[in-house]
């Protein structure tokens, strides 16, 4: 969760920093919690070392503990556009995210050895794009840019710039939790604390982002004119980055936390998954519902039905027989699909289990007061791995293996690694009653004996974060957070990294074990963690009002570096209407994760439940398979650039003001629209157009020719979405199929749009095409193609051509034809009432076959005869 982007996609902010607790390391106000450090000492590294000052506590306070006395700052221009910020206390290590986890440039030691260089005594240190200033007594920093002086960050406690999207005095609480997706303003699932900054300055978008590393929990705070951080625990430990645009935005944070993860070809087709297919035959048939509505389907997915008792690495001997489950999968193997599995990360406390045995021997778990702590979760009573501990990874990584040889799983589905546990407290497997109680119906109510700890400041620290909304005990059903990982690391320290350390290590187990690209989809996610995962948004509601709120989720991680993202379609629970399906379809099928989840107390909610659901899906999932290779290709940007494949519209438009605050419409890439229906009853949506001409995907005959901020009427009966695509723009589209290997053996067409009534004009796009087998994305001689399009109209003339980089065999005998509309030969097509007498024309050219792995050129004159 990021504070600052559940309601909109941009934030305006600075920090008010006042005093670091020794207990804790909250921030707080001076009049509350502090009166401040002074700047003792300063001095500039050599060889570009960046600046290492002393602060010294004004005046000690007690308010969360005692106060750190002397306090290490650390300045670095880490790149051109990138410069660091870090406090801590300047005696003795605090915790940080471990640099094994997120790698990253070191700060120096501490305690260390004396440092030594130049007094530093200018009030300014610039690097190359930004700015740090500071003041001594009492000690605030602040950063702007140095082009402009723009400031983008301020301690002192300067006003922020209007237009935030919060209420004030609103929590935003940062912390790990398993609390659903559908309650607002509360600690969801990740920990993301960064947020970018998108101002129209002088009719120009500039945008910034600003990342506090740090792990611990934390309240952050919108009071009106400021932004400010209560963290507890960690350090202070700031990047900003310069931007100005947004995709350089994330192009620099993701060049710091990691590259998005490349996803192989066939993520990118639909998913189906369900919790409650109790046995194989109703997978089997609901494979073979998707058949018979002709309704695309690449992905198959089990929820816990197919483990024995809810343990993990197990097939229920019974509903899932190994035999049978080889050759289904044989069967859909062949045919292209693939097929995923949850595991959780709760190991079932049971003797006679392999996989708790093996990590007994290995003493992997995590502990308190000595023992492996214990909690609960689906099996009943579990322990927790600890993906911190070293052994811990290698016992993970063999059992996925062991797992592997006995059901060829595609990819893995790591859940509940928040970690959710149904219990609070120290527990204990109960003499008096069994736990887990037999053929429970409430399996989520915690049937151990337990009591909560209050003893040490780890479980009652003395500023408590808004947990769960309601303040909550920090290891309310969680791990305790006095518990210890390997080398004594507390929980207190580590809580939200969990989700993150556990998809590293299952992304090794895939990576080394399938010789392939892996696929991991995870619920709970860090900072970097798009590095190695997918994600989905969690346990949405079936409800209009989810179905919004979907848009902006699946926009935030785009920014947060996980691109690879979507929200359950149709909603988890409960029972969704038909229209609501209809329309959510509609949507989800332009999710760059597209999949169809459901809770076991749902009635069945499967496309092909509904014929007008089947009906939309079909023509939704339609223009989707038909879109994939413009989906990889944009898989294969971010994993380049960080770039987002779903975009907030201000990305291709920063300068659009009108578009800032927009979360009811994005995009894919530069300059695919989606603007989907998402009010109970709508048969029309007033969509918001960028300047420009934007032609209907499913009729491009259907123009928007938008000249300002004035939303457009656009129809849209119960069974069709709004898609369009921008002037200017080469899109490689294929004729799609059922499943994406079907869908990509099949001919590309390239869709050019010039500007409406353009005498003059040009048109770029690209594609990537490789086997998507190789566990690296990369552009290399015979294994992967890229190409690059360029089209141009000058008066009647135009040209289309290509240049080609790297040459795959197996692109070479791929055919493109250029598409101005439909038909064999040169067809044209007039739509009336676009910009008064003006007429929309749309050509094809047919016929062609052209591989797509060498570079051509063509040119034309048009004759129009109207």
């Amino acid at each position: 969760m990021l504070l600052p982007l559940s309601r909109s996609p941009v934030l305006l902010g600075c920090l008010l920093l006042v005093a670091l607790a020794a207990s804790n390391g909250v921030l707080a106000t001076p009049s509350k919690a502090g009166f401040g450090y002074k700047l003792v000492s300063l001095v500039q590294l050599p060889h570009g070392g960046g600046l290492v000052g002393y602060l010294q506590v004004k005046q000690r306070t007690s308010t969360y503990g005692p106060d750190i006395p002397r306090l290490r700052l650390f300045v670095k221009h880490e790149t051109r556009e990138r410069v660091r910020v870090q406090i801590t206390d300047a005696e003795k290590q605090r915790w940080e995210v471990p640099y094994n986890l997120l790698p990253r440039e070191p700060a120096p030691p501490v305690p260390g050895a004396k440092l030594t260089g130049a007094p530093f005594t200018a009030g300014e240190y610039p690097g190359e794009e930004l700015v740090f200033t500071y003041g001594r007594d009492p000690f605030w920093f602040a950063v702007h840019r140095k082009s402009t002086r723009q400031p983008l960050f301020n301690t002192s406690a300067g006003p922020l710039p209007g237009g935030i999207r919060l209420r004030p005095n609103d929590p935003y609480t940062i912390y790990t939790t398993d609390i659903s997706a559908i309650n607002l303003n509360t600690d969801l699932y990740g920990s993301h604390p960064v947020y970018m900054d998108l101002r129209s300055l002088g009719g120009r978008g500039v945008a910034h982002a600003v990342l506090l590393l740090n792990s611990n929990g934390m309240d952050v705070f919108y009071k009106g004119t400021s932004l400010k951080y209560k963290v507890i625990g960690g350090l202070l430990d700031f990047y900003f980055f310069a931007g100005p645009t947004p995709l350089a935005v994330v192009d620099q944070y993701t060049s710091m936390i990691g590259r998005p993860a490349p996803m192989p070809y066939w993520a990118f087709g639909f998913h189906q998954c369900r919790w409650g297919y109790k046995n194989l035959s109703v997978v089997e048939g609901v494979v073979e519902g998707y058949r018979n509505a002709q309704i695309p389907l690449d992905v198959i997915w089990n929820d816990d039905d197919h483990m024995d008792a809810a343990k993990d690495f197990t097939l229920d001997p019974v509903n899932y027989p190994r035999p049978k489950l080889l050759a289904f999968l044989d069967k859909i193997h062949a045919q292209g699909m693939k097929y995923i599995v949850l595991i959780d990360p709760g190991i079932a406390v049971n003797n006679s289990y392999g996989v708790y045995q093996r990590g007994m021997a290995r003493d992997i778990f995590i502990k308190l007061d000595g023992q492996p702590y214990l909690a609960q979760v689906w099996p009943g009573p579990v322990y927790f791995p600890d993906f911190l501990n070293p052994n811990g990874v290698s016992w993970w990584i063999d059992e996925v293996r062991r797992f592997h040889d006995l059901v060829p799983v595609d990819g893995l589905w790591i859940d509940m690694n928040e970690a959710s546990n149904f219990c609070t407290g120290k527990c204990e497997i109960p003499k008096t009653h069994a736990c887990p109680i037999p053929d429970s119906k409430t399996p989520w109510v915690c049937c151990l004996d337990c009591k909560n700890l209050t003893n040490t400041r780890w479980d009652e620290p003395p500023y408590k974060i808004n947990a769960s909304g309601q303040t909550a005990r920090l290891g309310f059903n969680t791990i305790a957070t006095s518990a210890t990982h390997y080398n004594g690391i507390l929980e207190y320290n580590a809580h939200s990294l969990y989700g993150f350390s556990q998809a590293i290590a299952t992304h090794r187990a895939l990576q080394g074990l399938q010789g392939k690209r892996p696929f991991i989809l995870t619920r709970s996610t860090f900072v970097g963690s798009g590095a190695y995962a997918a994600h989905w948004t969690g346990d949405n509601k079936g409800t209009w009002e989810n179905l919004r709120y979907s848009i902006s989720t699946v926009l935030n991680f785009g920014i947060f570096g996980m691109p690879m993202v979507g929200a359950d379609t149709c909603g988890f629970y409960p029972a969704p209407t038909e229209e609501l399906c209809n329309r959510w379809i509609e949507l989800g099928a332009f999710y760059p994760f597209s999949r169809d989840h459901a809770n076991f107390a749902s009635p069945r909610q499967e496309l092909y439940v509904w014929e007008s659901v089947a009906k939309s899906a079909r023509n939704a999932l339609g223009m989707r398979y038909r879109l994939l290779p413009y989906l990889y290709t944009l898989n294969y940007q971010a994993h380049l650039t960080g770039a987002p494949v779903a975009r907030p519209v201000f990305f291709s438009f920063p300068d659009f003001a009108p578009c800032y605050g927009l979360s009811t419409q994005f995009l894919l890439g530069k300059g695919v629209m989606v603007s989907p229906v998402l009010e109970e009853g709508a048969t029309s949506v007033n969509a918001v157009f960028p300047p420009g001409s934007w032609y209907n995907l499913f009729d491009t005959t259907k123009v928007v020719v938008s000249g300002g901020p004035a939303p457009v009427r656009l129809d849209a009966p119960l069974n069709e979405i709004n898609v369009h695509v921008y002037q200017n723009t080469v899109l490689p589209m294929q004729r799609g199929g059922v499943i994406s290997k079907d869908a990509r053996a099949t001919p590309f067409t390239l869709v050019v749009a010039f500007p409406f009534g353009a005498a003059e004009a040009d048109a770029e796009g690209d594609v990537y095409v490789d086997d998507d087998e190789r566990p690296e994305m990369v552009l290399a001689e015979g294994q992967a193609t890229y190409v690059r399009f360029f089209a141009s109209v000058r008066g009647k003339a135009v040209t289309v051509r290509s240049e080609v980089e790297g040459a795959d065999s197996a692109t070479a005998v791929a055919t493109t034809s250029p598409y101005f509309a439909a038909g064999d030969n040169a067809m044209l097509h007039r739509h009336d009432g676009v910009e008064g007498s003006k007429k929309s024309v749309s050509v094809e050219v047919g016929g062609l076959a052209l591989p797509l792995g060498k570079s051509f050129t063509m040119t034309w004159n048009m004759h129009i005869q109207v």
